[in-house]
């Protein structure tokens, strides 16, 4: 089977590029499933309601969260009923809203889990541990299907990279998102597992992980908070093909996709 997977969705820039580029991709990659991180797909910071079902009539069939999930309090009136949008499986109590993993069920009847995790090395140190958490979801998922992906959302290399370590054999892939940059370092581990540190953002080009480079620019320069916005601009689409055998649910292979796209065309 053929799996999309695509990177941070970063405000109405990335839905706009999404909305343009994710046809012809559909078309040419023919994937069984599409995944996207979608926690900053409302104006840089959460998700909506509406934002959601937009992003589901895109074609996007499982959308991921991480630290930003909760930034627009609307999610909390939706989650719950919205069982292909997850948050971090890690989060410390039982009643949190929302769910971390959920099974879903190709057009041609496979079944895939999905896991969202996220780190906690510069991020939440107060979420469990995302290692020992991982293995508990996983051995449920694989009550139901030997394919499962994970969605680790996390700010250290070492941290994601330790992950996918720890579940080579056991996963189909580990896929690391937050840093909003497509990194070079995918590969298929000894058991199986694809692996990327970073499937990178899918939103402004010349921006500074997504959003307005000057307001970004100025807290650097001045160390005072800055407002940050979505502006206008080229737009760039980064994320990740895998295959997968879906009866081992090894991965064959792994490649990472990156379209741009300019002001004047959207």
């Amino acid at each position: 089977m053929r799996l999309l997977f695509i990177g941070d969705i970063v405000g109405r820039p990335g839905r706009q590029c999404l909305k343009i580029l994710l046809p012809g991709l559909t078309e040419r990659l023919s994937p069984d499933c599409i995944i996207a991180n979608g926690e900053n797909a409302a104006g840089g910071a959460g998700i909506t309601l509406a934002v959601y079902r937009e992003l589901r009539e895109l074609g996007i069939d499982v959308i991921t969260g991480g630290n930003h999930i909760w930034d627009n309090r609307e999610v909390f009136r939706f989650i719950e009923d919205e069982p292909y949008l997850l948050r971090p499986a890690n989060y410390p109590l039982d009643d949190t809203p929302g769910r971390g993993s959920c099974i879903f069920k190709t057009s041609r009847g496979t079944r895939i889990g999905i896991l969202n995790l996220m780190g906690r090395l510069f991020m939440q140190p107060l979420l469990d541990c995302p290692f020992q958490r991982a293995v508990l979801e996983i051995e449920q998922l694989r009550k139901e299907t030997p394919v499962i992906v994970v969605d680790f959302h996390g700010e250290a290399t070492a941290e994601k990279q330790a992950l996918a370590w720890h579940l080579d054999g056991r996963v189909s892939a580990v896929i690391g998102t937050h840093t909003h940059v497509l990194t070079a370092d995918e590969r298929i581990l000894p058991q199986g597992t694809a692996y990327i540190t970073d499937a990178g953002m899918t939103g402004l080009y010349d921006s500074i992980l997504g959003v307005d480079r000057h307001g970004a620019l100025q807290k650097f320069l001045t160390g005072l908070p800055q407002r940050f916005k979505i502006s206008t601009g080229a737009a760039q689409l980064n994320g990740v093909l895998l295959e997968i055998d879906e009866r081992s649910g090894k991965a064959s292979s792994i490649k990472r996709i990156r379209e741009v796209i300019e002001k004047g065309d959207y």
